[in-house]
C-alpha cells in the first residue's frame, strides 16, 4: 500500500508477455506495518503489567480480607459479651463493662471497612476478568496483523530488497517516462548545495556527501549511513585542497570529481587517500558564470554519472553557448567523445543523464517539466512533457544515481529524491 511507503516505480513488459515491476521499499524501521507492530506490542506489554499488577492486589487484598474476617470474629464476640452483659446475663464489674464498652467502640469502625473489602473483592475480580479479555482481543490482532518484531521485519526486508536488486540487474538501459512526487529527506544549509551517495559501489556503501554552497567552498561532510545523514551524526570531515565552483558534483567509484573555482579544471579527489588523483582542463569550457543554467551560481560545468560512466555537461563559446555532453575517461578526466545538443543551457533549469540521454528542466522554479531529452546514442534530440513537481520552487542541483535509480536533489535547503519511471530493455539470458 501506498500508505505504507511502498511505490511501484518501474513497470514494462518484456518481449515474452511477462509484467516486470520495480518497487521501492520503505526506509527501514519506519514502515507503517512494522510502527503498528511496535505499538501492539508496547500495548500487549502494557497489559501484562496491568495484569501483574493486579495479581499481586488481589493477593494483598486477599490477605487483608483474611485479617479483617478474623477481626470480624473478635468484633462479634466482643459484641455479644457485651449485649450480655447490658442484658444482665452476665456478672461483669463496672471497671469490665467499661473496658469493654472501649474495645467495641474502638472496633465498630472496622465493620465498614470489612464491607469494602468485600467490595473491592468483587471489582477486583471483574477488573481481572477484563483484562483477561483485552489480553485475548490484543493476541487475535497480532496473528492477524501477523505481526513482525524488528530483527525478523528487517531481515524480510533485506531478503526482499535483494530481490528487487536482483530483478533490477536484469534490467537493461531505458527512457524516461516519468518522475515520482518529491520525497523529502532533510532540510538543512543553504538554499543552494548538493548532496549524493556513490554512483558506482556496491550498495553495501551507503555513505552519504554533503556540500552546501555554490562557491569557494572545501568542506565535504561524509555521512555514514542515510540515517545519519538524516539525523546530522556520524560524520568525517573532508577538506578539499582546491575550492569548488557551483553544484554540479558527483561522487564515482569512491572519488569526487568537481569544478575547481575560477577555473574550468576537473579535479578528481580521492576519499581514501584524502588527496587530488588528477585535475584536467576542459578545452574551451566555460567557467565563472559565462554559460551557467538558468539559476546562476557558477553552474558552468556539471559532472554527472549514468550507467555507462563519467560525463561532463558545460558549454562553449565555439558551441554558442548550447549544451556540449561529454563522455569522460575517469581516470585520466580525458574527454573520449562530446555531442553538441543545440540546447542553450541559459535556459536550462538543471540537466541529469539516464543510459546516455541527457534530460533537461526548462526551468528551476516552480512549475518546471522535464522539457527536453538528447539521446547520445543516436545523437538526435526530443522535446518531452514529462511532469516534474518542483516543491520547493528553487532547484540548485538535480543528479541520477544510476545504482540506486533515483534523482538527487538541493531544493532551496531541502534535500530530495525522486523516483524514476524507465521504458526498460529487457536483457535475455543470451546477452
Amino acid at each position: 500500500s501506498p500508505d505504507e511507503g511502498w511505490q511501484v516505480f518501474t513497470s514494462a513488459q518484456a518481449p515474452d508477455g511477462k509484467c516486470l515491476c520495480t518497487a521501492v521499499i520503505p526506509v527501514q524501521g519506519s514502515c507503517s506495518r512494522d510502527l503498528r507492530s511496535h505499538q501492539l506490542r508496547l500495548l500487549m506489554e502494557k497489559v501484562q503489567n496491568i495484569s501483574q499488577s493486579m495479581e499481586v492486589l488481589d493477593l494483598r487484598t486477599f490477605r487483608d480480607l483474611q485479617y479483617v474476617r478474623n477481626t470480624e470474629t473478635l468484633l462479634r464476640g466482643l459484641d455479644l459479651q457485651l449485649r450480655g452483659a447490658s442484658e444482665g446475663q452476665r456478672t461483669l464489674s463496672a471497671r469490665s463493662f467499661q473496658d469493654l464498652k472501649q474495645k467495641m467502640s474502638e472496633l465498630l469502625p472496622l465493620l465498614p471497612v470489612l464491607e469494602q473489602y468485600r467490595s473491592d473483592t468483587r471489582l477486583i475480580g471483574h477488573l481481572k476478568a477484563e483484562v483477561r479479555n483485552l489480553s485475548g482481543s490484543l493476541v487475535a490482532i497480532q496473528e492477524e496483523m501477523g505481526a513482525f518484531d524488528y530483527e525478523e521485519l528487517q531481515q524480510r526486508v533485506l531478503l526482499l530488497e535483494a530481490r528487487l536488486h536482483a530483478c533490477l540487474q536484469k534490467l537493461g538501459c531505458g527512457k524516461l517516462t516519468g518522475v515520482s512526487n518529491p520525497i523529502t529527506i532533510r532540510a538543512s544549509g543553504s538554499r543552494f548545495g548538493s548532496w549524493m551517495t556513490d554512483t558506482m559501489t556496491p550498495s553495501a556503501d551507503s555513505r552519504v556527501w554533503y556540500m552546501d554552497g555554490y562557491y569557494k567552498g572545501r568542506r565535504v561532510l561524509e555521512f555514514r549511513t542515510l540515517d545519519d545523514f538524516v539525523a546530522g551524526q556520524n560524520f568525517v570531515q573532508h577538506l578539499l585542497p582546491h575550492p569548488w565552483a557551483g553544484t554540479g558534483h558527483v561522487v564515482f567509484n569512491g572519488s569526487l570529481f568537481y569544478n575547481k573555482y575560477q577555473s574550468n579544471v576537473a579535479v578528481k579527489y580521492h576519499f581514501g587517500s584524502r588527496s587530488v588523483l588528477v585535475q584536467r582542463s576542459l578545452a574551451g569550457a566555460g567557467y565563472n558564470n559565462t554559460f551557467p543554467y538558468s539559476w546562476g551560481g557558477f553552474s558552468d560545468i556539471d559532472f554527472m554519472a549514468d550507467e555507462s560512466g563519467l560525463w561532463a555537461v558545460y558549454t562553449t563559446q565555439q558551441n554558442a553557448g548550447n549544451i556540449v555532453v561529454s563522455r569522460l575517461d575517469p581516470q585520466s578526466l580525458e574527454v573520449l567523445r562530446s555531442w553538441d545538443t543545440g540546447y542553450p543551457k541559459r535556459s536550462a533549469g538543471e540537466s541529469f543523464l539516464i543510459c546516455g540521454t541527457l534530460y533537461v528542466t526548462n526551468s528551476h522554479l516552480a512549475g518546471a517539466k522535464v522539457y527536453f531529452a538528447y539521446d547520445t546514442a543516436s545523437s538526435s534530440y526530443e522535446y518531452t512533457d514529462i511532469p516534474f513537481h518542483n516543491q520547493y520552487s528553487h532547484i540548485s542541483m538535480l543528479d541520477y544515481n544510476p545504482r540506486q535509480r533515483v534523482l538527487y536533489t538541493w531544493n532551496n535547503g531541502h534535500q530530495v529524491v525522486y523516483n524514476v519511471t524507465l521504458f526498460h530493455v529487457v536483457k535475455t539470458s543470451g546477452e
